[in-house]
């Protein structure tokens, strides 16, 4: 009977090691494809959210200029004319 419990013992040991082995195996893969994905999503010159964020905050702002000259205008010309 002590001879059973040792073989068992043995066998969850095993299984314990190798849900360790395939733990670890499949962090590395999320790793690599992580940093795959990443070189692949630089190479391909993308902006980031907030890139995109700031240039239309930028936009927005020369749209507003714009328009608060083009009344200027305006008003200086029916002024003079």
């Amino acid at each position: 009977m002590q001879t059973r419990n040792k073989i068992m013992d043995d066998i969850g040991q095993l299984m314990t090691n190798a849900m360790g082995v395939a733990q670890g195996a499949k962090t590395e893969a999320e790793t690599a494809m992580k940093s795959l994905l990443d070189r692949w999503l630089a190479d391909r010159d993308f902006v980031t959210r907030e890139e995109f964020d700031a240039v239309r905050a930028m936009a927005q702002k020369a749209r507003e200029e714009n328009e608060a000259l083009k009344a200027r205008i305006e008003a200086l010309e029916a002024k003079s004319g």
